[in-house]
């Protein structure tokens, strides 16, 4: 399936504005291409800007696209490996979270500062605290990478909660990015 092609969607549907971070209604009929669909998100590029859909909402792109989509997430799910829990484990669900913008995980990004695992609690869970970052301080996306990191770390059987906090200090810089991601990204 070619994700590039022009698609013209089907109905009203909400998305959020990238980089603002602001919850917007794109009208049925809008010509619209997918720039990236990674992590189970989609970032669509409008006439307007880039918009990021969340799965709830992926029909708006038509049904086949829709279809390709749940599939594609599906087979990255079942592409993590049962394992007992370990901090690799954590690192391995948070490298399933994506910048809106930029086609390359959270982690290889250099955005993730801290990453702090309890000891197990009386249900033989844990708690997941990680300190994170952004490219760019004035991003409104932060909320909503936070809130897909969270997500990532809670599908972890073995994980009673999670927390990601939004840190500014130290500022990022692109000599954080990985030898990995500089290497997808074509910087090396």
């Amino acid at each position: 399936m070619n994700l590039e092609e022009k698609i013209t969607l089907i109905r009203d549907t909400r998305a959020t504005i990238i980089p603002a971070g602001e919850e917007h209604v794109i009208p049925k009929g809008t010509t619209v291409s997918i720039s990236q669909a990674l992590g189970g998100a989609v970032t669509i590029r409008a006439e307007d800007g880039l918009y990021r859909i969340p799965s709830k909402d992926w029909d708006a792109l038509g049904a086949e696209i829709s279809a390709y989509l749940k599939e594609k997430e599906t087979e990255e799910m079942e592409l993590k490996p049962a394992e007992a829990f370990s901090e690799s484990l954590v690192w391995s669900a948070l490298r399933q979270c994506f910048d809106p913008e930029i086609p390359l995980n959270i982690v290889d990004l250099g955005l993730i500062y801290d990453l702090k695992i309890s000891e197990k609690n009386d249900q033989e869970k844990y708690e997941v605290k990680v300190q994170m970052t952004l490219t760019a301080q004035g991003c409104g996306m932060g909320p909503v990478i936070a809130e897909d990191a969270q997500k990532q770390i809670e599908k972890i059987a073995q994980v009673d909660s999670a927390e990601v906090l939004i840190v500014w200090e130290p500022p990022w810089n692109p000599h954080m990015i990985s030898e990995e991601g500089r290497q997808t990204l074509g910087l090396e």
